[in-house]
């Protein structure tokens, strides 16, 4: 009988001592492999280090700059700016630059505070780009540095410089008596304090400041007042100076409005020519409107007891402002009188017209425009050429003046006055012209007779009586100044005796007593009147309608 177990095989003894052989007791595997695993971690822990300072050192950054607009810091290796756009304003408009080295910089003036938007594209070198891509575009948005003024009103001891206090270094600064007249000035070093030379005890400066020199910032007023107790205000302008129509004249005081002022506004002379705006704690301005302070005027400013306006150039008491404004060009009176149709010239003015408003015309008066003049006729008598001269008054334009006055209602007395002038801008403003023409009459003594001629055409010729030698007719130049269908005519004859003439009819003085008219005489063509110019009376009627107030009369 045979046995078999199923818990060892036949050869379970060698079997064993085979197994033994193969694996000594306590030696596994993993003690053999360690190292390596370890050294396989290590060497991926250094390579992901270094792909990942490669990839750190690999991207240029576009950062804001102390001097420039912007710096372009490159990566590892270097790299090339390759385009560079910059936009600026609420327009996006763009502005050109200059790359120099790794900075940019305008090349025009950049206002201070104002949204830029950098765009860079950076080519990187060949040896990075494997890793993240031959270019790399950049965007940086950023506002213009600023600086401002720590104190607006500033009081001073005797003989001390205007010092100006920044809260940020500046690099220029520019300064001047008005916002347009400021003049630009670069430091050396950038400044929180700039001293400025003074002219005067107190007064007022545009100051305008930037931390860049390649910066434009807005000016804004300082004013400055001597040290002492007293209330005192600065006017600018400067009183005593002259102004235009619009000029806004504005007081700044040491105090605030309420502490000087109280509720009550200083008067403005001329009367309601504008209106008072308060701009701050401490400054009120009076802005023109309308006709403003209309042309050939003084505008005065008396200002409150105990208030003493310093600066610049005032009246005895020292406490009133005047400022005068002139009145309008001869020229442009001549430009005006032109367009309305007074004179026998037409103006064409060169480049944009002066608009109608008031304020604007008045401007011109002052400052015409450019332009050329045009005879409206081809034949224009040889005399009256001879009275046209643009820019200078005569005798003609002292006629046209008496012709617009009589239209408007006014005393004709051919003086460009401060109505006048205002007459004269209203009617241009609303297109308000004359219709009647021009018209010019000569009269030669010589001959005995009367040329008309008007709009370029000779109207009629007709024989009359000038002077006789002891009442002669006056030889020149003269406008009719009075101008009536009839009338009594008195005076002295040469003998000594008087006479008193009633209803002489189609009436133009134009000199003294001297007169076209209409008279009854038994001959025309001979010296006969006592200084007048007769005319049978149906051809007086006839040259009456063309000779009205301003119309020449040259007598040779």
């Amino acid at each position: 009988m045979a046995f078999v177990s199923y818990l060892r095989s036949p050869g379970g003894a060698e079997s064993t001592v085979r197994r033994s052989k193969l694996r000594p007791s306590g030696d596994s595997p993993l003690r053999h492999r360690g190292p390596y695993i370890a050294g396989g971690v290590l060497l991926v822990a250094v390579v992901l280090g270094v792909a990942a300072l490669l990839l750190a050192t690999s991207s240029s950054s576009l950062k804001p700059d102390s001097t420039a607009l912007a710096r372009v810091d490159m990566p590892l290796g270097g790299g090339t700016i390759e385009r560079v756009a910059v936009f600026t304003g609420p327009r996006d408009k763009e502005i050109p630059v200059v790359v120099q080295g790794d900075k940019l910089y305008p090349k025009g003036l950049v206002p201070a505070h104002e949204l830029v938007n950098i765009y860079v594209t950076v080519k990187r070198p060949g040896s990075i780009a494997w890793l993240t891509g031959d270019h790399q575009r950049l965007h940086l948005a950023m506002y213009t540095p600023v600086a401002s003024l720590r104190e607006h009103y500033l009081t001073l001891k005797a003989n001390a410089p205007l010092s100006l206090q920044f809260k940020d270094p500046v690099t220029v600064i520019s300064y001047g008596p008005s916002a347009g007249a400021v003049k630009r000035h670069l430091l050396a070093t950038p400044q929180t304090e700039v001293n400025l030379p003074r002219t005067a005890a107190a007064g007022t400066i545009w100051i305008a400041a930037a931390p860049r020199t390649w910066e434009l910032s807005q000016p804004a007023v300082v004013s400055y007042f001597p040290a002492g107790a007293a209330a005192t205000a600065v006017a600018n302008p400067t009183p005593g100076t002259r102004i235009t129509p619009s000029t806004p004249i504005t007081l700044t005081f040491n105090t605030p409005i309420s502490s000087a002022l109280g509720a009550n506004l200083p008067p403005v002379s001329p009367s309601g020519s504008g209106s008072w705006q308060t701009l701050n704690s401490h400054t009120i301005q009076f802005v023109p409107h309308g006709y403003g302070y209309g042309l050939a005027s003084t505008v005065s400013i008396p200002l409150p007891a105990g208030i003493r306006l310093v600066g610049g150039q005032q009246d005895k008491s020292a406490g009133t402002g005047t400022w005068t404004v002139p009145g309008g060009s001869t020229l442009r009176l001549q430009q005006l009188l032109a367009t309305l149709g007074y004179l026998p010239l037409r103006f064409q003015a060169h480049g944009a017209r002066v608009p109608l408003t008031p304020l604007a015309q008045e401007g011109a008066a002052i400052k015409p425009p450019a332009g050329n003049f045009q005879w409206r006729y081809g034949n224009v008598p040889s005399p009256l050429r001879s009275f046209w001269a643009p820019g200078a008054s005569g005798v003609m334009t002292k006629g046209a003046i008496m012709a617009f006055e009589n239209d408007h209602g006014m005393n004709n007395d051919g003086v460009p006055s401060a109505p006048v002038w205002r007459a004269l801008i209203s009617a241009m403003i609303t297109h308000h012209n004359s219709t009647f023409g021009y018209s010019f009459v000569s009269v030669d003594q010589n001959s005995e007779t009367l040329n008309l001629w008007h709009n370029g055409n000779s109207v009629l010729s007709t024989p009359v009586n000038t002077g006789i030698s002891s009442a002669p007719t006056a030889n020149g130049t003269f406008p009719v100044y009075v101008h009536t269908p009839v009338t009594t005519m008195s005076g002295t004859n040469p003998d000594g005796s008087t006479y008193s003439d009633p209803g002489i009819p189609w009436v133009s003085y134009f000199n003294g007593g001297d007169a076209l008219h209409g008279f009854v005489r038994g001959s025309y063509g001979s010296p006969q009147s006592l200084g007048c110019v007769e005319m049978p009376i149906d051809t007086a009627g006839k040259v009456y309608p063309y000779t009205p107030i301003g119309t020449l009369v040259n007598v040779t």
